[in-house]
């Protein structure tokens, strides 16, 4: 008897989550001009995405500005948690730990805001550039915590056998860690590549004119008015950052099944 209202509930939480998705999915389809009346499946809209500039430029950027911030983002975690995995208890190690992992608590408001006045502070002219280093402190903390658990997972056993061998800790780490973390580094990367492209709050924050991305320019739009090539774009963003997520997940259990 108490597994049909459990079941109920769990419907009800997946058609609150899921639904308008769904429905933003469905009427990127409609051969309608008005997005609450059903004029038939078409894929006109997403047709006319190939003539909107703006659109392609907007989606140009956010590409280009995901793939930097995430090399960025996932080299920098990589070094954060190389220091916090092997170098012990160093003296400030609960200062760094707290500003290392300080964005994944703070508003996203907030941290634009302090990155703004940072920005401001050292006179640097808001644009692409900062756009990127904007996201890769916000993604940084996000593969500093894949990284870090796929090195406490790896045997120094091996590292230590290689020095022995006569290799420096340099090599040693390149030739038996890095390929042993290899998987996580690839879920790192494909990590906050899709935080960045489906980024808006930092980004609004962070950018400058000449460097706006996919989710401001379908903010803007949206404000005039939900039209059916607005939902074509989204329903395409939506799709390729679950696809990097489910990839992201998919090369975390490969290698949870080999440990």
């Amino acid at each position: 008897m108490l597994a049909l209202p459990r079941l109920l509930m769990l419907l009800f939480g997946y058609i609150f989550l899921y639904g308008p998705i769904a429905i933003l999915v469905a009427m990127s389809f409609n051969a309608s001009k008005l997005v609450t009346v059903w004029g038939g499946f078409s894929t006109r809209w997403y047709a006319a995405l190939l003539d909107d500039n703006a659109m392609l430029q907007a989606a140009e950027v956010s590409l280009e500005a995901a793939a930097l911030s995430a090399s960025l983002a996932t080299l920098l975690g990589l070094c954060a948690a190389v220091s916090l995995a092997r170098f012990g208890s160093f003296r400030t190690r609960t200062l760094f730990f707290s500003a290392l992992y300080a964005p994944l608590a703070l508003p996203e408001v907030v941290l634009g805001l302090a990155l703004l006045s940072a920005f401001v502070a050292f006179g640097l002219n808001r644009g692409f550039i900062t756009l990127v280093i904007g996201h890769a402190t916000f993604t940084m903390c996000y593969a500093t915590v894949a990284l870090l658990a796929a090195l406490r997972g790896c045997d120094p056993a091996q590292e230590e056998a290689a020095m022995d061998l006569g290799a420096t800790p340099l090599q040693a780490f390149v030739l038996v860690v890095l390929p042993a973390i290899a998987p996580a580094l690839a879920s790192a990367f494909l990590m906050a590549f899709a935080l960045s492209l489906d980024d808006l709050v930092i980004a609004s924050f962070t950018t400058g004119p000449g460097a706006t991305t996919l989710p401001m320019r379908i903010y803007s739009q949206v404000r005039l008015g939900v039209t059916p090539q607005v939902n074509a774009i989204s329903s395409l963003l939506l799709a390729f950052v679950g696809a990097m997520l489910i990839l992201s997940a998919l090369i975390l259990r490969k290698r949870e099944n080999r440990t």
